[in-house]
């Protein structure tokens, strides 16, 4: 063949990510898949290697943004379309929720939001003859929709109904709506520091929170802040961080930490000096909690091992205490991973309450006596929280609740329970800026065995 004269045009810039964010919409809406095992690791999408931070950025931030907005969004498409959204091309879905959501929500030119959604049906087999359509459409949308945004925003179209019902009959209604504005809105990054919080605080531009998390709105790669690479901090729901804090003193003590990967809470336990053991059943997970320690500089024993089949390892006489961060329906990390809203299902709780309950069982039997038990997840759904620990008080006589103290949670009686049991709501810690507020929803009980 003779030499190529000419250099081929490059691609359009920002279509790369477009296309992306519509491969990963098209993985949670249609194919079931998290958003996590599609950003990273084994299973991520390969076209994320070539993507340049700045635009992996953009398209983490569209997608997350159509998933928050999903039943908001599907209400504005319905009324700009005659004959509903084509269900014979899933890319020229992807392509109207892609143009739609930078429309109304995103700092990006209307035009560009057409121009770039419009390619993007161009470019598919399936989709290309609705390029027309999905053109006509965002081009209303960016006359039109801001009004059907607001015929609507009284209602929590972008809870799933099955969700919100429970949310209702638990929390009532209006704390219930109150969480669902608080999962509209896009969270802060949360992190949690080796020391001094004021100073990093102040070199991360952002602010501490009463708990001593530091909490700011720096956007893009976390591996490019200041001193991340030197393992001066680590990425923390405000949240979450306060489980591990529930044990008090653990200098010189064993703790055995079910669940533990990503590491995070096992970081706040070596860090406070305890001996701890961290159990977690996937290699892969595992990896990623030795590679957090090590870029941290802090050493714990690590077992990949079905905690609730683990049998203690050498330590055959108990342990000091023990944290188990149970698998459950992951509710209340809506916020920071709107996928679960569309991919939970009712049915899954009851899968799930049976693995609660056995790790529960486990931790009971490998425990000291005068031990602390710390039990938490990150669910907003009570079977998986105050209905667990009330079954296992029933049927442990030898375990019994201490409850936790206003003073232990930076005086934030409002995320403590009648019973001195922590639950926190996406809701709480109100903030003038909303993306500055809120929490992840999480329950925590502290028990005691006899």
């Amino acid at each position: 063949m003779p030499p190529q004269r000419f250099a081929m045009p490059s691609e359009v810039p920002g279509l790369a990510a477009r296309r992306i964010a519509a491969d990963i919409l098209d993985g949670v809406l249609h194919k079931r898949r998290t958003l996590d095992d599609q950003l990273d690791g084994a299973g991520a999408h390969p076209g994320l290697k070539t993507l340049p931070d700045r635009d992996r950025a953009l398209m983490r931030r569209l997608v997350a943004t159509i998933l928050r907005r999903l039943g908001t969004l599907g209400h504005v498409l319905s009324r700009l379309l005659d004959r509903g959204i084509p269900t014979d091309a899933p890319r020229a879905q992807s392509a109207l929720l892609i143009g739609a959501a930078q429309i109304l929500w995103m700092d990006v030119p209307d035009h560009a939001a057409v121009d770039l959604s419009v390619r993007l049906v161009q470019s598919d087999r399936r989709a290309a003859k609705y390029a027309g359509l999905v053109n006509a459409v965002l081009r209303r949308c960016a006359r039109e929709g801001q009004p059907l945004i607001d015929e609507v925003k009284s209602q929590t179209l972008d809870i799933p109904e099955w969700l919100l019902a429970r949310w209702i009959a638990h929390y009532g209604e209006t704390t219930a709506r109150e969480m669902a504005v608080a999962l509209s809105h896009e969270p802060s990054l949360d992190i949690t520091v080796k020391s001094d919080p004021a100073q990093w605080a102040t070199r991360l531009h952002g602010e501490t929170l009463p708990t001593g998390t530091v909490r700011t709105l720096l956007q893009g790669s976390v591996k490019m802040l200041p001193g991340f690479a030197e393992g001066q901090w680590w990425v923390q729901d405000a949240a979450a961080a306060l489980p591990a804090r529930l044990f008090g003193d653990v200098a010189g003590k064993t703790i055995a930490d079910l669940c533990a990967a990503p590491g995070g809470k096992t970081a706040q336990l070596i860090l406070a000096g305890a001996d701890v053991t961290a159990v977690d059943r996937s290699p892969g997970r595992m990896a990623r909690l030795r590679e957090n320690l090590a870029r941290l500089a802090l050493e714990a024993e690590t077992v990949v091992a079905d905690a609730a089949e683990w049998q203690g390892g050498n330590n055959s006489s108990g342990f000091d205490g023990i944290l188990v961060d149970a698998p459950c329906a992951s509710t209340g990390t809506i916020r920071r991973h709107p996928d679960v809203a569309w991919l939970r299902q009712e049915a899954d709780i009851g899968a799930l309450m049976a693995v609660q309950k056995r790790l529960l069982q486990k931790a009971t039997a490998l425990l000291k006596p005068g031990g602390t038990l710390v039990y938490c997840t990150c669910s907003l759904e009570p079977e998986e929280g105050e209905q667990a620990i009330s079954t296992l008080l029933a049927n442990e006589s030898g375990m019994r609740r201490a409850p936790i103290d206003a003073g232990e949670v930076a005086g934030l009686s409002e995320i403590l329970t009648p019973d001195g049991d922590l639950r926190t709501l996406p809701c709480h810690l109100p903030h003038a800026d909303p993306r500055l507020g809120g929490l992840d929803g999480f329950y925590a009980a502290r028990l005691i065995k006899s």
